[in-house]
């Protein structure tokens, strides 16, 4: 069974090919083009590359996130748009869950955290378990203070993953704790395939038209406009929050 990955949820963009034997091939981007100027000429070129023609594709999986907004909204939009064109079934993954199954050996609590921007970071708290990881909290945005002060209070060892946890690494407890390397700051769409097989034998697929991006807060477009008084009550229109004393 081929399957498609399409991850970016980060400022790295990554797609891969593979099946239940392993990767078939892959690629990522982490500066130069966009996500959107890059995604479907990298499938064109793996597929190419790999011979591997788009109608062999079975599936089409996709990180959801939580992380940058329009990297979420470009991946999620374009594995639908695949998905649909070839009548193939479509699975999203949280990106942190990529994260934490790349160090899934680990006996240590895993911590995986990617950049969120605005001073803070999307994190959660795993398990290994046989086979993989179990996550064991919510999927948060918190600022590197608040994410030391749970780290204290957990009074165990914590192996921490991704790009959020090496930015603010000054900032998190240095007792008890180890950081995964950087070549593993970022999920990449080869965890992605891994991750989704299963879930593709198994039929637990995802509605093409229910699947969003996993938000964890508001966009940092709507924080702004909010900042500046600009109420946005739904999409195509907003309003300005009144001044004290305007009528």
């Amino acid at each position: 069974m081929l399957v498609l990955g399409i991850e970016t949820s980060t400022n790295v963009s990554s797609v891969a090919l593979g099946s239940e034997q392993g990767i078939v091939a892959s690629t990522s981007l982490s500066r130069g083009k966009g996500h959107a100027e890059f995604l479907i000429p990298a499938v064109k070129f793996l597929c190419e590359e790999s011979e591997v023609a788009l109608s062999q594709l079975a599936g089409i999986a996709v990180g959801v996130g939580p992380g940058l907004f329009t990297g979420m909204r470009v991946g999620v939009a374009t594995a639908k748009t695949i998905a649909q064109a070839l009548g193939v079934p479509l699975v999203g993954i949280a990106s942190l869950d990529l994260l934490a199954f790349e160090i899934r050996y680990t006996p240590k609590l895993i911590c995986a955290c990617i950049d969120a921007r605005r001073g803070e970071v999307f994190c959660a708290f795993y398990r290994q378990v046989p086979g993989g990881v179990q996550r064991v909290s919510d999927y948060v945005a918190w600022p590197p203070q608040r994410l030391a002060a749970e780290i204290e209070a957990r009074v165990e060892e914590v192996l921490f993953i991704g790009n959020g946890a090496l930015l603010y690494k000054e900032r998190l407890p240095k007792l008890r704790t180890e950081y995964a390397a950087f070549s593993r700051a970022f999920p990449q769409a080869s965890a992605l395939v891994e991750l989704a097989l299963p879930r593709f034998f198994r039929e637990e697929t995802d509605s093409l038209y229910e699947l969003e991006p996993l938000y964890i807060r508001k966009a940092d477009a709507q924080i702004a406009w909010e900042e500046r008084g600009v109420v946005i009550q739904r999409p195509g229109r907003v309003k300005t929050r009144k001044r004290e004393g305007e009528r």
